[in-house]
């Protein structure tokens, strides 16, 4: 929540509001801490800075702005989740889950800090009974509904996450999100005709809306439909060219019905990249800096298993944005992978198709995370709807990747369920030091390994600038 004024003699929080509009969130924070400057007995100021802080992924200054807020008179829920996620990001995680607790006891129905809270007990414990712990005891609202879907979802509860919704559905509750929901659970669980039913009616709520044109296209795959799934993806790739999510489907729907477009879109060798990066400066060889590397980021993965909504599977993944944070020898990789893309972008040329279009030669980093699969782990078949082009860093592998396909990254499997199987069409084998970037919408996982070894890699999503 960001809370504007509009009585400062320099209206700081408009501006600062308009600043965090337009992205750029450190000009927002510059202004929002004017604003607190000016309107030193405001808690409403201190809050709107803790917000953007945490944004910036600034946790420590996040917290001290939301105590302030505190100090000031401020109890809003809305900054008792900032200040919650923040000490999370801090790594207070005792702390973290007492602030999100007053969140909840100020509003019992806050959708947003019940599915933190789940996030952060499911991660520290892997018990289904804390992530629920809660939610169990929350009101019967449609967008708690929603969240504990979400939620026994992730903890492998599908069918009772079906329940759940089809349950907030006939008490009334038929808004779009829920037959959303309903939809993508009743396709995990195989029942494709349910999956159309409650796709078409997200849909007749909001025909405008391109999440629910999706879940209609993937109902139609399911189904083996696949010219009406192909013609509904191409409306949606038509009035949303650079929709990620909506190019895999349309992917899919062309490689189902054997259309020669298919090819160009997501077979394209010359899409995909794969090669080690030089060794950043102040390290003696590559094999020294990933070592480094690996034990910098090791001390992140303080987490048991996965969070809600990912594509892992047995492994952990940080919760910061790794370009932010200033340990030196994560800036150098990130600087030396800077060098890398700067070559490979324009290697990979310009035209007309969704990925080459958009390469104008100016790019930025939009999100950038690290994975720890344990062995037995995985990545559940994906695409990243955030990116333009993504990728996998490999940092530390385990020796299983000798053995095809072992830990490989996989190309071409789609992540929703099919008519008929649909295999990757190419796998890459991962050696430490090694960049692979590809567009984000060619559905791509991590096939299961064995052994005792960890597998850690770096990922991010970049997109033009």
């Amino acid at each position: 929540m960001t809370v504007g004024t509009s009585s400062d003699p320099i209206d700081w929080a408009a501006r600062a509001a308009a600043l965090k509009a337009s992205g750029d969130l450190a000009g927002a924070a510059r202004a929002y801490e004017q604003a607190a400057r000016v309107r030193p007995d405001s808690s409403v100021a201190e809050h709107n800075l803790a917000s953007t802080l945490g944004d910036l992924g600034d946790f420590a200054a996040a917290a001290e702005a939301s105590a302030r807020a505190f100090a000031k008179g401020g109890d809003a829920p809305e900054t008792w989740l900032v200040h919650a996620r923040a000490l999370q990001g801090l790594g207070q995680l005792d702390d973290a889950d007492r602030a999100f607790e007053q969140a909840l006891r100020r509003r019992p129905a806050y959708a947003v800090a019940h599915r933190d809270l789940a996030q952060l007990r499911w991660m520290r414990t892997a018990d289904p009974a804390a992530a629920m712990r809660a939610l169990d005891a929350a009101p019967d609202t449609p967008d708690l509904a929603l969240v504990r879907a979400t939620v026994l979802a992730a903890i492998g509860r599908a069918d009772h996450a079906r329940q759940v919704v089809q349950t907030a559905l006939a008490r009334g509750g038929a808004i779009p999100a829920l037959h959303l929901m309903a939809a993508g659970l009743a396709g995990r669980t195989g029942d494709a005709p349910a999956q159309l039913h409650h796709a078409t009616a997200a849909l007749r709520a909001a025909p405008a809306s391109a999440d629910a044109a999706r879940a209609a296209v993937e109902a139609l795959i399911h189904l083996d439909r696949g010219g009406e799934a192909a013609s509904l993806a191409e409306r949606v790739v038509a009035a949303e060219p650079d929709n990620q999510a909506a190019l895999s489907l349309l992917a899919t729907a062309w490689r189902l019905t054997g259309d020669p477009r298919h090819r160009a879109l997501a077979e394209d060798p010359a899409l995909v990249s794969a090669g080690l990066i030089a060794c950043p400066a102040g390290w003696s060889d590559l094999d020294a800096f990933l070592s480094e590397l690996s034990a910098a980021l090791a001390a992140l993965h303080g987490w048991r298993t996965h969070p809600l909504e990912q594509s892992l599977r047995h492994g952990s993944q940080t919760q910061v944005d790794l370009t932010r944070l200033e340990t030196p020898v994560i800036r150098a990789l990130f600087a030396a992978l800077t060098t890398t893309l700067d070559t490979r972008l324009p290697a990979l040329g310009h035209g007309d198709d969704p990925v080459r279009r958009r390469n104008t030669g100016r790019w930025r980093f939009a999100g950038a995370w690290s994975v720890r699969l344990m062995p037995g782990g995985f990545h559940t078949d994906h695409v990243h709807p955030a990116g333009w082009l993504s990728s996998a860093f490999y940092v530390a592998l385990p020796k299983a990747v000798a053995r095809e396909p072992e830990g490989w990254l996989a190309f071409g499997r789609p992540g929703i369920p099919t008519a008929r199987p649909l295999p990757p069409f190419r796998r890459i084998r991962p050696e430490p030091g090694m960049l692979a970037l590809f567009p984000s919408y060619l559905w791509h996982g991590t096939e299961p390994f064995t052994g005792d070894e960890p597998r850690i890699t770096v990922a991010f999503d970049i997109v033009p600038a």
